[in-house]
Parts: structure tokens; C-alpha cells; sequence
């Protein structure tokens, strides 16, 4: 991927593909690796300081681009936090480096002109084409998405599965390989274990209770182990090679040294967690990143923790990075109640249906963008986020969880305002999270 320029300011796109090796598209044509161009950089040049960004569900390189445009845009606007950087850190050379990964949609897939009535025969092969993109296109994952989609289509108003669909479900989920090890299970397995019928009926629910619903319907399971999947795609990609282009940035700017500044959004979280922990979330860096910040992160609330309360003591998957001190800086999070991708959907997909009281009772399962980071004993505080023109003074090693909904609220359709971050108190945040 080429270098891209916004509002003046430079960023680099690296892509990686969905087994977390990185696609060779050096922008010199010559089929190299990108990270290659960038270490080079690195190494010639006096960088102080480097930003990753990783996306979520955003399915193409545009969509990508579009992102990370308005992202360093709302950073390049906030000319004071630029200057207090550069206060304190007069040589001041950032290194920008937006991540992409192939993401699709969990649940929000465009079935304009797709007919769904018997015979559309055409249409339900471009969303089984979809799918498979999203899935894998695996030996029968193709049959059990043509059973399913094929029911979707000829019984749009079913009350309950078809045997033949459940049993389609159950393979699949099966094949897909997720796991469902409760809430200290890596990213993509912590979940209950998936019941077809449970997730059939339960999606129908939400779809009545809220006046439609992604969950509902024939293709509510289907669109529910898109979630799961895509969540495991984000850990695998964060976990491969972008880990070890991490790591050998380290090296190459260790003489500064460089500092390292990582933002993740919804998925995202994912990404940038595992790019600190590695396999498994066991391997080390060379040293400890400077400072992260999960914009209405898609990830357990318990994500974190060294001991989840209502499992025996058992850890969050990330839990190390706290307790091995791999993050000296401060951990930011975000958690809007106008988030209803986090808010609602996450839980319901994990096949959670018990309470979600925001601010009353921490649930079992549900996301960092709806509850913040939770089960810390100490080094947590929750805070209001802040207007762009105040300091919040962070410190090192703190987890801080602020309260968004002032300014994260914007949005419409099935995700809310999951995606309303590209405003100045959120550039801010992520600027104060940097400051040495």
C-alpha cells in the first residue's frame, strides 16, 4: 500500500491478509513487503514516536483509507495537543501507520436488490459469495450456506428452525473452529456454547423488542458466527505478522528510542492487544508499548483482568499485558450508551441474555465500549471524557475508563453510534495518551 497524505500529514497503510501474514504490495511494484520500506524509514530517519491505528469492521482498503483519513485528520486539527507534544518533545517526528485487515460487517451486509422470493436463485448465490468471503470458503461451509440461505429465501417468516437448518448451523459452527470457552477463552471463544434454536429464537426477540433486528431472522445464527469469526480474524492478524513487524520497529528505532502509541477500534481492540501479546498473548517485545487507546472496543470487558470474579479467579486472555507491565503507559478506553453494536449486539451474540443494566451490574458477557475495562483491583479509574480544549493529565501504567456518551452518540441503523469516533475529544484523548 502506498503512503497516503491528509490535511498535510503523512500515514502509511499497511495490509495483512486473514492467516496475519503481511500481503506483499510494496508500493515500488517490485511484490516486496511493505514493512520493509517502513523499517528502512525507521532506521534513517530520527522517529520519536509511532502511531498504529487498526480498524474494525471495515471490509475494504476505501473503506479503510476513509477511516484513517478522518482519524489523522482530527489529530492534524487539534494544533495545541501538537504543540504540547512538541513541548515536551522538542524532536518531535511521528511515524503514522494505519493496519489493514480484511473485516466484513458482522450483521449489516448491503442486501440491496437481493430477492429472497422462491426462485431468486441468482440473488442467493451473491450471498453465499458473501459469506464465504467472510467465513472461509472451506470443504462444507458452501453446502451448510446454501442449505441456510435457501430456507432464508423460502420461508422468510419461519417461527422456528427447520431440522435441516439446525443441523446445517451446528456443522458449521463446528467447522468454523470457534470455541465457546466462557469469558477468560481467547477473543473469538469467549462465548456460551452455540445453540442454533437458543440464537434463532432469542434473535426474534430483539428483532420484536426493537423494531427489527441483524439477529433475527432464518440468517440471525449465520450472522451471529460472522461476529465470532471475524473477532478470531482480528486476534490471528494481531497475533502474526503484525506482532513481529511491531517488534522489529522496536529494534530498528531502539537507539531514541521510539515510542509506540497504539489505537484500536471496535475489532480493532482486538488487533492491537494481540500485536502487544503475540501467540497466545505469551510472547514479549523488546520493550513495552507507550501508551493504548480502544475507541468502543468489541472485545470482553474482562478482556483485561487478572481475576474474573464470577469464574473462580480465572484470567482475562489479556491479562498479561497488565500484569507483565508490557503497556507503560496509560490504557484508555472508551463506552458510549448510544453504542448499541457493543451495547446490545455483543452480549447477544455471545448468547448472553441476562442483565445489562449500565452502571448497576457488571454482566458475564459484554464489551469494553459498553462497560469499559473491568475486574482490575487496582490502577483503574472511571472518568468523564473531556471537551478537546482540557488536559487530563494521564499516568503511566492507569487504565482509564471514560464515559462517552457526551460525544459519542451520533449514528443510526443496527450499530448506533459505534462508529461516531472520528471527533476532536477522541483525537484528544489519544493525543493525552501519547504525551510523554
Amino acid at each position: 500500500m502506498p503512503f497516503q497524505t491528509v490535511s498535510g500529514h503523512e500515514y502509511a497503510l499497511i495490509s495483512f491478509d486473514e492467516d496475519g501474514h503481511e500481503r506483499t504490495d510494496d508500493p515500488g511494484g517490485n511484490g516486496g513487503l511493505f514493512s520493509d520500506v517502513l523499517l528502512d524509514r525507521a532506521g534513517s530517519e530520527p522517529i520519536t514516536d509511532i502511531f498504529f491505528f487498526s480498524h474494525g469492521w471495515m471490509g475494504d482498503v476505501p473503506r479503510a483509507i476513509e477511516q484513517y483519513d478522518e482519524w489523522v485528520t482530527a489529530q492534524a486539527t487539534l494544533t495545541a495537543d501538537l504543540d504540547a507534544m512538541k513541548q515536551r518533545r522538542p524532536t518531535f517526528l511521528p511515524l503514522r501507520i494505519g493496519l489493514h485487515w480484511p473485516s466484513q460487517p458482522w450483521g449489516e451486509e448491503d442486501l440491496d436488490g437481493l430477492d429472497f422470493a422462491p426462485g431468486g436463485g441468482a440473488s442467493a448465490d451473491v450471498l453465499i459469495e458473501r459469506y464465504l468471503k467472510i467465513l472461509g470458503d472451506e470443504p462444507g461451509i458452501r453446502a451448510d450456506l446454501e442449505t441456510i440461505v435457501a430456507a432464508a429465501r423460502d420461508n422468510a417468516a419461519a417461527t422456528e428452525l427447520p431440522p435441516e437448518v439446525r443441523e446445517a448451523y451446528v456443522r458449521l459452527d463446528a467447522t468454523l473452529d470457534l470455541g465457546a470457552g466462557g469469558e477468560g477463552a481467547p477473543p473469538d471463544a469467549d462465548r456460551e456454547p452455540f445453540d442454533p434454536d437458543a440464537a434463532f429464537a432469542n434473535g426474534e426477540a430483539e428483532a420484536a423488542s426493537f423494531g427489527g433486528g441483524i439477529f433475527g431472522g432464518i440468517l440471525g445464527p449465520l450472522r451471529q458466527l460472522s461476529f465470532w469469526k471475524m473477532k478470531k480474524r482480528g486476534r490471528t492478524v494481531g497475533e502474526g505478522d503484525m506482532h513481529r513487524f511491531l517488534a522489529a520497529l522496536q529494534e530498528r528505532t531502539a537507539a531514541l528510542p521510539a515510542r509506540v502509541h497504539l489505537m484500536g477500534h471496535s475489532f480493532g481492540c482486538i488487533v492491537v492487544s494481540a500485536m502487544i501479546g503475540g501467540k497466545d498473548g505469551k510472547q514479549s517485545l523488546p520493550r513495552p508499548v507507550d501508551s493504548v487507546v480502544l475507541v468502543q472496543g468489541a472485545l470482553s470487558l474482562w478482556s483485561y483482568c487478572l481475576k474474573i470474579p464470577h469464574l473462580d479467579s480465572t484470567p482475562g486472555y489479556f491479562h498479561r499485558l497488565i500484569a507483565e507491565g508490557k503497556i507503560s503507559g496509560p490504557v484508555v478506553t472508551t463506552r458510549s450508551k448510544h453504542d448499541t453494536a457493543v451495547g446490545r449486539f455483543y452480549p447477544l451474540a455471545a448468547q448472553w441474555f441476562g442483565p445489562q443494566d449500565f452502571g448497576v451490574e457488571l454482566p458475564e458477557h459484554g464489551g469494553i465500549g459498553a462497560w469499559g475495562i473491568q475486574g482490575l483491583d487496582s490502577g483503574v479509574e472511571d472518568r468523564p471524557m473531556l471537551p478537546a480544549t482540557d488536559a487530563y493529565g494521564f499516568a503511566p501504567k492507569t487504565v482509564y475508563n471514560l464515559e462517552s456518551s457526551e460525544f459519542i452518540r451520533d449514528g443510526d441503523g443496527p450499530s448506533g453510534a459505534h462508529s461516531d469516533i472520528a471527533g476532536p475529544e477522541v483525537a484528544h484523548a489519544i493525543w493525552q495518551a501519547a504525551l510523554p
